[in-house]
């Protein structure tokens, strides 16, 4: 049974916390006070006032998964095993999105927000594409579907940034949408505008942005990207789009419109701070230019990539070039954020023959920082002002077993694994404690039944 989380303790004393910088020594004895949903002061080297909460390892700003299709979770171990490419993959997804009510999928997104949540995550960026009912038509309430994303993110305790998707076609050549396609199409951008505007207001006790997303230059024209672009900076909102994730994406767009998905992007106005390109694997020399001047995020999803044989992106020179780095997990092969940060790193390792590419801290920041402000949430940092999300890792496991203070980032970053996430504070109220959801109890459970029901929905 869910139990009720505690309440906001407003004093917590850290054991080791990082404090951001680029070092990555974590500081000893640190005590956080927290007012309403906010740091009000840290100070490093403070005894335990009486009622604070004691967090035992080293505590960091709070995770942010930058990308997630909550409904992929599904698929986890159901298709890693298989041959064939993303292309073939995507027809195991159409199949998942095919069987889908918005019971079923708020669920299923509650279990999979759940597991976040034990991961060390306090905000996911739900790419939402999954709109309508089967054959495109509109439930009775035309956002039921990401309604049920918002209403499991917070029964998970978890912000969310729901960026609506706009997909209206099925490739770069026109062609219509079709079979579960259909479910995700507007018919065209003023009726996609239409239907999230209706979603911008909500707030959900400051725990819910909407944003805006294009889905990619395949399935969104460029007139209708314009539209998109302009909706979300007359709102102030995060715009997302997934960019050059396969190769044959950027052959496509080169044949039809004389220019790469990034080039595209930038001449429709996607590109903006604002905005972050997701994966950008397979990019030109241009286009990380184009991307890095307009100071586009690029958000990596590692282990997604890895396991559709997307490839190795160039983050390292995105970085460089003036593109800040987030991460997601995507289609959830794994929940695991601090795998995403080392994969980030060790994967263009293999490519570049050599190590160092991206120090720890930055690493923990992308994992952190650079996903709170991909999907616009004013945190990631253990400082004054900064909203009060944390989390904390034991240091008894045999991953972490040893950890000191001067090597606590790249231990935290090259070592941990979301199992030795313990505690999780999320706007100064306490979701996880000693590894346990204090709303949701028994996450494996939750999950289990979902994907039960989904299984007998398949017949």
């Amino acid at each position: 049974m869910p139990v009720t989380a505690a309440r906001p303790a407003g004093r917590w004393h850290a054991e080791l916390a990082w404090l951001g910088g680029p070092g990555g020594r974590a500081a000893e004895r640190v005590l956080i006070e927290t007012e309403g949903d906010r740091i009000a002061a840290v100070t490093a080297g403070a005894d335990p006032p009486p009622g604070a909460v004691r967090l035992a390892g080293l505590t960091i700003p709070a995770l942010a998964n930058a990308h997630s299709h909550a409904f992929h979770r599904a698929l986890r171990g159901r298709t890693h095993g298989g041959r064939g490419d993303f292309w073939s993959w995507r027809e195991r997804m159409y199949a998942v999105a095919a069987r889908l009510d918005p019971d079923g999928y708020e669920e299923l997104a509650r279990a999979t927000y759940g597991e976040m949540a034990l991961a060390g995550v306090a905000a996911v960026g739900e790419f939402h594409y999954l709109h309508h009912a089967p054959g495109g038509v509109p439930y009775a309430e035309p956002n039921a579907m990401g309604l049920a994303c918002i209403r499991a993110a917070l029964d998970a305790g978890l912000r969310i940034t729901l960026l609506d998707a706009c997909y209206l076609r099925g490739g770069l050549d026109g062609r219509p949408l079709e079979g579960p396609q259909r479910r995700f199409g507007d018919g065209d951008a003023d009726a996609w505008a239409a239907r999230a505007g209706a979603l911008a207001g909500l707030d959900g006790g400051g725990r819910v942005r909407v944003g805006a997303a294009v889905h990619s230059v395949r399935a969104v024209d460029p007139g209708a990207m314009r539209a998109v672009a302009g909706w979300a900076a007359a709102r102030a909102a995060p715009l997302h789009l997934h960019l050059s994730e396969q190769p044959a994406e950027n052959q496509a767009c080169l044949a039809a419109t004389g220019a790469t998905p990034a080039s595209l992007a930038e001449r429709t106005g996607v590109l903006a701070a604002a905005a972050t390109a997701v994966h950008a694997t397979h990019l030109t020399a241009d286009d990380i230019a184009l991307l890095g001047a307009s100071r586009t995020r690029v958000c990596a999803c590692p282990t997604t990539e890895r396991d559709l044989a997307d490839g190795i992106g160039p983050a390292r020179a995105l970085a460089d070039a003036g593109s800040p780095l987030a991460l997601g997990s995507d289609s959830h092969a794994v929940i695991d954020l601090f795998e995403e940060a080392r994969a980030l790193e060790l994967d263009e390792r293999l490519r570049a023959g050599r190590r160092g590419l991206h120090r720890p801290a930055e690493l923990l920041a992308a994992a952190g920082a650079g996903g709170m402000a991909a999907l616009g949430w004013d945190a990631g940092r253990l400082a004054p002002g900064s909203l009060a999300d944390f989390t904390t890792l034991g240091l008894r496991s045999t991953r972490l077993a040893g950890t000191r203070p001067a090597e606590a980032a790249a231990q935290a970053v090259f070592a941990a694994a979301a199992a030795d996430v313990t505690d999780v504070v999320v706007g100064g109220r306490q979701v996880v404690a000693g590894g346990r959801h204090l709303l949701l109890g028994d996450v494996g459970a939750a999950l289990a039944a979902a994907l039960d029901r989904l299984g007998a929905a398949a017949g």
